[in-house]
């Protein structure tokens, strides 16, 4: 039962389009609507005022990692990141096998990552109780707690670019 369940989500993801556009939908004449965050301009697209630039988010992602850094508690490596954001972010129930194939990674180097975030009880494994061979993969309340604090660095990165973004812009104006 539950293979065939797997097996038919992952079909539908594969036939999902590989990546979402900005440009407008040409369906009935309508448009998508603008991505969080942005505003569309009178012809359908994204205004550019409103993106947040490459380097922007470079920005972001350096103020996150560093506070991340700097915080009393251990790191996480790179791999680590990507298995709790995916177990956090993504609707499960997520599976070793599932995660491996999700990150294009082995299996060995799922359970490692697991291993880590099991030991900083930010991740918890359980037998799946419908197929006692797959290893079900659950959050905590310790991740959820680190999630939350992620969004909030995040977004104070996000709001110190965007106003250096401002003033810079006002300078040259």
């Amino acid at each position: 039962m539950k293979t065939q369940k797997t097996t038919a989500t992952r079909a539908a993801k594969a036939k999902a389009p590989a990546a979402k556009t900005n440009a407008p939908s040409k369906a009935a004449g309508k448009t998508k609507p603008a991505p969080a965050g942005r505003k569309r301009d009178n012809t359908g697209g994204v205004s550019m005022a409103a993106q947040t630039s490459t380097e922007q988010l470079i920005g972001i992602l350096r103020e996150t990692v560093v506070s991340l850094v700097r915080r009393d508690g251990p790191d996480l490596s790179a791999r680590q990141l990507g298995v709790f954001l995916t177990v956090y972010l993504n609707d499960g129930p997520h599976t070793v096998r599932g995660l491996a194939a999700e990150l294009n990674v082995s299996k060995p180097a799922i359970t490692r990552a697991l291993d880590r975030l099991g030991e900083l009880d930010l991740a918890r494994r359980k037998v799946d109780p419908m197929d006692r061979r797959s290893v079900l993969v659950q959050r905590t309340l310790k991740g959820a707690a680190l999630l939350r604090d992620m969004r909030a660095i995040m977004a104070a990165a996000e709001k110190a670019s965007h106003e250096a973004a401002a003033e810079a812009q006002r300078k040259t104006a």
